[in-house]
Formats: C-alpha cells, structure tokens, sequence
C-alpha cells in the first residue's frame, strides 16, 4: 500500500515536471536562461515561421495553439522587465555582475542604460533592410554632390 503511494507520488511529481518544461518559455524555443535578446529573436523567428498556421504542414487548431505560445514566450523573454520577472518565478538566478549598475539618482526606465525592449545595447542589432537603402541613397547623393561639383568647376575652367 505505501510503495502505491510512492509509486503515484513520483507519477504525479513527473507528470507535474513535465507540464512544467512542456511551459517553459526556455525550453518552448529551444534555449538556455543566459540566452541573449539576439538569441531570444533569432529562436523566435526561426520557430514562427515554422509555426506559422498560414505556413505550416500542422492542423490548424494545433499550428495556432502553438502559435500562439510562441508569441506568448516572445513577448515574455523579448521585454527585460517580464523576462526578469519570469525568471525569478522558473528560479533562474542570473549573476549580478552581468546586469549593468542602475543609476540611483534616476528612475530605472530612464537609467542611462536602459535599451529598446529586445536589445541588450542599441548597436548591436544588425540594420534593417531600409536602413541600408537610406545608408546607400546618402552615399550616392554625397558621391553624386562630388561629382557635380567637379563638373561644374571644369566647365567654368576653375583649377581644381
């Protein structure tokens, strides 16, 4: 009778276990608790396009549910303030030294090195596909500027 109830303890406890990975954000997309925010994005994205109901070979209703928990995850591990306070409730401990002193004098939300939500420091995201075409339409109007200018000097026989 008692090895019964041990024996149903440790199911319970395992099946407990494994609800609880089943909803971890973590393990949801494939990742370790230090990952960074590039990490955290490049997991999500891989994942969503896998799991996308209007991309997928899934049913519909299992595509959207996981889908959905996918977003669910994302828009937990992808803000630094929820994410933080997932992992003191998965009692994930990051070290202190890794997170950057607040200011004292400042609320945190302005501290000096506060970032855009999903980035840990504004320069290390890689450009966007529009920045890169106002890059090069600045550098083909600096060059074309150049050349105009040249132009303009060899018509009116200035020297250069």
């Amino acid at each position: 009778m008692t090895q019964d109830r041990a024996s149903n303890n440790t199911r319970q406890t395992l099946r407990e276990t494994v609800s609880a990975l089943r909803e971890n954000y973590y393990v949801l997309l494939g990742l370790h608790p230090s990952a960074s925010a590039i990490e955290i994005r490049r997991a999500y994205r891989e994942l969503s396009k896998r799991y996308h109901p209007d991309t997928t070979e899934l049913p519909q209703a299992q595509a959207k549910s996981e889908f959905q928990r996918l977003n669910e995850a994302y828009a937990t591990l992808g803000n630094p303030e929820r994410r933080a306070a997932y992992d003191v409730k998965i009692r994930y401990a990051r070290m202190s030294v890794m997170q950057p002193p607040p200011d004292l004098d400042r609320p945190v939300s302005q501290s000096r090195y506060s970032a855009p939500p999903g980035y840990i420091d504004p320069v290390d995201r890689p450009l966007s596909a529009g920045e890169v075409f106002a890059l090069f339409l600045m550098g083909l109007s600096l060059l074309g500027s150049l050349f105009l200018a040249i132009a303009i000097a060899l018509l009116r026989g200035d020297p250069l």
